[in-house]
């Protein structure tokens, strides 16, 4: 029987534009870890150059050139059956995009940190099940095992008070501590409200958006400088795939730009023409001001569901490379009253965080590490579709509501709606709406082998176990005998077979990247 490795704690922050692996030094401090070309953010794009696969920088430049060839973004589209861009020729599945990122992140952090096979990924609170799930199947895909799933909000929190001095030497806090955590990387928002109280890390409220972040501030100046250019020249540098690819790069360094300076300039070229755009930050602001409207209203929306004023509040918390962005910084100012901190590494602190909490679950680090109670909760409402009995038509009926502490239990008890029913269909799905249209079904079950001559109106009874990474476990038990209780895993619409995993895990463990 082989020995486990005994390996160092790693993190991942898998993001939407850049990533970053993390592992806890000799010393018991988190630490970037640079990639093969040196830097501690890898570009989170996938560059398809016929048998080669590659990943990080040079996919990204690739964008300039090769558009059509790259696949930028995954993680915003990750639970989706394939990707949205045809490469090559071929869809691919956003696990699989996401797969050849991280085995990227590993690949390049072995040669500092030593063999791995373990580490905790983080994912934005808001994602719901189907998401996580699939981020799960991307760390197998890349040859991972995933130790835990933990949003990135709390994973930012644990590394912002382990290395700031509001926990001590043991880990604890030093007094009750209560912090709004505002993440607005790269494609993802998100907004959550925790507290610190000696050794638990608590989750109070959480809130935000899987399709907003930094690339739709990026999309503004593209769409601005484009219809200045087709409105000069007469066509749209959109529709080429060479002049696309070079006017998002400069837009996106554009907007850094406007981060430190009051105005940047865009020089946008196709065909025989070429057009300079500038662009002051006042008017970077007005085109993008609602999109930071979004962000407010979700802040003050979170803070309502945890009815809790900005007194209630001791620290603000910037996570994520587009709180860089002065009017970010302004808006949560003018909103709580308070200084955001930024006193780490916006890019860095959820992988740092992430790294701590592997170092939590590894036995060997037991004696050194504190070990934290992190309880997290739900994003989204869980719960059935069943038919009311009054008019017959579906509805949703909640188990597990909104912002409900996990891991939870929780069952409801229905009733078969005609005599002799031979098959029960469970439909699960995520929402705050009663409307089934209105939802998301994540996942469904069929139960066949039910015993003959049921009457109508025999009770099932429907379990849910939701756990602290935010997966899902089903049990539907049928006239209340223990022996007629059948536990699932769920069937998702969008999800790979386990068979389908296996082999991309084989095709990608034998490319290079």
């Amino acid at each position: 029987m082989n020995e486990p490795i005994k390996q160092a704690p790693v993190g991942i922050d898998l993001g939407t534009t850049f990533s970053v692996i993390a592992y806890l030094n000799e010393n018991g401090r988190p630490e970037s870890v640079p990639n093969s070309e040196g830097d501690l953010l890898t570009h989170s794009v996938i560059l398809f150059d016929d048998q080669d696969v590659i990943v990080g920088k040079e996919a990204a430049k690739a964008m300039a050139s090769e558009l059509e060839l790259v696949a930028e973004c995954p993680k915003r589209q990750i639970g989706q059956r394939v990707f949205d861009k045809q490469i090559a020729g071929r869809r691919y599945p956003p696990e699989a995009l996401q797969g050849w990122i991280l085995r990227k992140l590993k690949l390049d952090a072995v040669r500092t940190v030593g063999e791995f096979d373990q580490a905790v990924i983080t994912v934005p609170a808001y994602f719901d099940e189907v998401r996580r799930k699939a981020t799960q199947d991307s760390g197998f895909i890349a040859g991972i095992k995933v130790q835990d799933i933990i949003n990135e909000p709390t994973s930012a929190a644990i590394a912002y008070g382990y290395l700031s001095g509001w926990l001590d030497q043991k880990g604890l806090a030093v007094e009750k501590t209560r912090f709004l955590v505002y993440d607005l990387g790269g494609g993802t928002f998100d907004v959550t409200i925790m507290e610190a109280d000696g050794r638990d890390f608590k989750t109070i409220a959480t809130d935000g958006d899987y399709q907003l972040g930094g690339r739709d501030w990026d999309q503004r100046l593209i769409d601005h400088v484009a219809d200045a250019f087709c409105d000069a020249n007469g066509f749209d540098p959109r529709e080429n795939s060479e002049a696309l690819g070079k006017l998002i790069r400069d837009c996106k360094d554009a907007k850094e730009t406007l981060s430190t300076r009051s105005r940047a300039s865009i020089t946008c070229a196709f065909g025989n023409s070429t057009q300079r755009v500038e662009i002051t930050r006042e008017q970077f602001l007005r085109m993008t001001q609602d999109l930071l409207d979004r962000t407010d209203f979700t802040v003050r929306q979170t803070m309502k569901q945890a009815n809790l004023k900005w007194t209630d509040i001791d620290r603000v918390l910037l996570v994520g490379g587009s709180t860089r962005m002065p009017a970010v910084v302004d808006m949560l100012h003018g909103l709580s009253g308070k200084a955001p901190d930024n006193s780490l590494s916006p890019d860095e602190a959820v992988a740092h965080g992430a790294a701590i909490r592997s170092a939590m679950l590894l036995d060997h680090y037991s004696d050194t590490i504190p070990i934290q109670s992190i309880r997290n909760v739900n994003s989204h409402s869980l719960g059935v579709v069943a038919n009311e009995i009054e008019t017959g038509l579906p509805q949703v009926v909640q188990l597990i509501p909104r912002n409900t502490p996990i891991p939870v239990n929780s069952r409801r008890i229905f009733r078969t709606h005609k005599a002799d029913q031979e098959s029960i269909l469970v439909q699960i799905v995520e929402g705050e709406s009663k409307n089934p249209a209105d939802c998301s079904q994540i996942g469904r079950c069929t139960i066949w082998d039910l015993p003959e001559d049921l009457p109508i109106g025999t009770p099932i009874e429907v379990k849910f176990g939701y756990m602290e990474n935010g997966r899902l476990t089903i049990k539907v038990k049928v006239g209340g005998e223990d022996r007629r209780a059948f536990r699932y895993e769920l069937k998702r619409p969008n999800g790979l077979t386990q068979e389908q995993l296996e082999s991309w895990r084989q095709y990608i463990s034998s490319a290079e990247t």
